[in-house]
């Protein structure tokens, strides 16, 4: 049972002028974004990742790197084009409150399950991408590193929204209901009977539980079994892993 933290990029310049940048190339972080990116980073300096992917747009890729270089242990990088923005097709590059006025904006806040973007991919295939490359990189982890291995996958806002809703076991109709704002960390353990969502949207406190004891990374795979009760917390006897 691998862990996997999900990265939101930090603001970009996109982000902080209100355009919806989609996979336009030269989008990057503005300096409140590598602010955020390096805070994340420091957080997650305490984590002992055994891989990192990201999404190939750069401001995802910037994000990756500025955590993956605060590890103390070299980790390479690999990207992933399943976690790459959602394609908006013709409504990339157009800023957002112009948008609010397009008929299909109200599919995407009320129905996005029926959203197709003109020119682009609907929002269902997106999820349907993101989830099929987050759990087999999860699966590749875990065989690779043992059960209590942790990774990083940095991506999109919309990407891990549809993530979070599919380990939530939401509707994806109902995904706007979850907020993953800019260099935020979210928590997912993936196991055979269920995921566990562990985190989600935090942009502070520490994270050092999720690295697991040396003695204890490649035991048998723990039980995927909830604690009814809810356990003792991270690192006690009694709780679920």
């Amino acid at each position: 049972m691998a862990t996997v933290i999900l990265v939101r990029h930090g603001r970009s310049s996109a982000n902080a002028t209100g355009v919806l940048a989609g996979r336009l190339p030269g989008v990057k972080l503005d300096e409140r974004g590598h602010e955020q990116a390096a805070s994340t980073a420091e957080r997650l300096a305490t984590v002992r990742l055994a891989s990192a992917v990201s999404s190939p747009l750069e401001r995802c890729k910037q994000t990756a790197r500025a955590i993956t270089a605060q590890q103390s242990a070299q980790l390479g990088l690999t990207t992933e084009r399943k976690l790459t923005e959602c394609d908006y097709g013709d409504w990339q590059g157009r800023p957002l409150k112009d948008l609010a006025k397009e008929p299909l904006w109200k599919i995407v806040q009320s129905q996005p399950s029926a959203a197709a973007f003109p020119g682009g991919e609907s929002m269902r295939a997106m999820q349907d991408r993101a989830v099929e490359a987050v759990r087999r990189h999860d699966r590749l982890v875990e065989e690779e590193h043992g059960p209590g291995a942790v990774w990083l996958a940095v991506s999109h806002g919309d990407v891990i929204k549809a993530i979070l809703a599919d380990a939530l076991g939401t509707h994806l109709d109902l995904f706007q209901r979850i907020q993953v704002d800019p260099a935020s960390v979210s928590i997912v353990r993936y196991t055979e009977a269920r995921p566990y969502v562990l985190g989600t949207n935090t942009s502070a406190g520490d994270l050092s539980w999720l690295t697991p004891p040396p003695s204890s990374r490649r035991r048998g795979k723990k039980t995927a079994d909830a604690v009814v009760g809810g356990g003792a917390g991270p690192g006690s006897a009694g709780s679920s892993s």
